[in-house]
C-alpha cells in the first residue's frame, strides 16, 4: 500500500450535503488492559448507534439512507476481518463508496468516529510519521539481515551471507547456522582483517534496495565496530545505529527496538 498515495486522495475528498465521509479509528490491540474483553466490540456498536439515531431525530432521510449505506458496508468488513485484526482498525467511506478505505493495523488507536464533509486524518498522518518506511539492516561478521518495515509491520526480509570460500556474498532461502565449514576463531580473525573489504562488496545492494524501495528511514543494528563499519560503506547515511546483537531475534522483536 502507498499510503503517500492514498493519503493525497483522501485529503482531497470533500462532500456537501447528506452525502458526507464516514470516518472510523477502532482500537481493537487485544493487550490494551480495557479491551481484554473485546470491548472494541461494545465501542464499535455504540459509535455507529449515536450516529443513526442522531440523523433519525434529525430527520433526514437522504442523509439517514446514506449513513446505513456505509454502515452495512463497514459491519460487513469487520465481520469478515475480526479474526485477523491487530491493534486498530481504519476506515474512510462514502455511501456512493467511491471513498473506501480499511486497513487492519500494528498500531494502537485511539478509537474515534466522524461522520463529516471530510474525513478526519489526523490519526493516519500521525502514525505514517511515527511509522515510515524503513530498512533495518542487521550486521553480525559475515551475516546481514535485511528487514523491511512499514506502518510497523515486516514487509519483506532477506537474509546474506559470506561465502568465505569464494569470498562473496549469497542470499541465503533459509534460516540457520552459518559458515559451517570454517571454525569460529578462524572466521573472527578473517573478519577483523577483511570487514571493510567484505562490507563494501554488499553495502550498495543496501542502497539500490533504499532507492528502489523507498525507504524513508534506515537503522543499522549490531555489535560495536561491526554495525558502523557497515554504514561507513553505505552511500545513504543511516538515521540511526544500534549498537546490538538481534541477528537472530523474531523479526517483531527487532521493529519493536526501532520503534520504542
Amino acid at each position: 500500500m502507498d499510503l503517500n498515495k492514498e493519503l493525497k486522495q483522501l485529503e482531497s475528498v470533500e462532500r456537501g450535503g447528506p452525502d458526507k465521509v464516514f470516518t472510523m479509528y477502532l482500537n481493537t490491540d487485544p493487550s490494551d488492559p480495557e479491551q481484554q474483553g473485546g470491548e472494541w466490540k461494545i465501542h464499535f456498536k455504540n459509535g455507529i448507534r449515536n450516529f443513526e439515531h442522531y440523523l433519525e431525530e434529525s430527520d433526514d432521510k437522504e442523509e439517514l439512507r446514506n449513513f446505513q449505506h456505509v454502515k452495512q458496508n463497514v459491519e460487513n468488513f469487520i465481520r469478515g476481518n475480526e479474526q485477523q485484526f491487530r491493534k486498530g482498525v481504519i476506515v474512510f467511506a462514502t455511501a456512493d463508496e467511491e471513498v473506501w478505505f480499511a486497513i487492519r493495523v500494528q498500531m494502537r488507536l485511539e478509537t474515534e468516529f466522524f461522520w463529516q464533509e471530510t474525513p478526519q486524518l489526523e490519526q493516519l498522518q500521525k502514525l505514517k510519521e511515527e511509522y515510515p518506511k524503513t530498512g533495518i539492516v542487521l550486521v553480525q561478521q559475515s551475516e546481514v539481515r535485511v528487514i523491511e518495515s512499514y506502518l510497523n509491520e515486516m514487509e519483506m526480509e532477506k537474509h546474506f551471507e559470506l561465502d568465505v570460500n569464494v569470498d562473496d556474498w549469497r542470499e541465503k532461502t533459509a534460516m540457520g547456522p552459518g559458515n559451517p565449514t570454517i571454525q569460529k576463531d578462524d572466521l573472527s580473525a578473517r573478519f577483523e582483517a577483511n570487514k571493510h573489504r567484505w562490507y563494501k562488496s554488499l553495502a550498495p545492494k543496501m542502497d539500490k534496495f533504499a532507492k528502489d524501495r523507498g525507504w524513508e528511514k534506515i537503522v543499522v543494528i549490531g555489535e560495536p565496530g561491526q554495525a558502523q563499519a557497515f554504514q561507513d560503506q553505505m552511500n545513504k547515511q543511516s538515521d540511526e545505529v544500534i549498537n546490538k546483537n538481534m541477528l537472530d531475534h523474531e523479526s517483531e522483536r527487532i521493529i519493536e527496538e526501532v520503534f520504542v
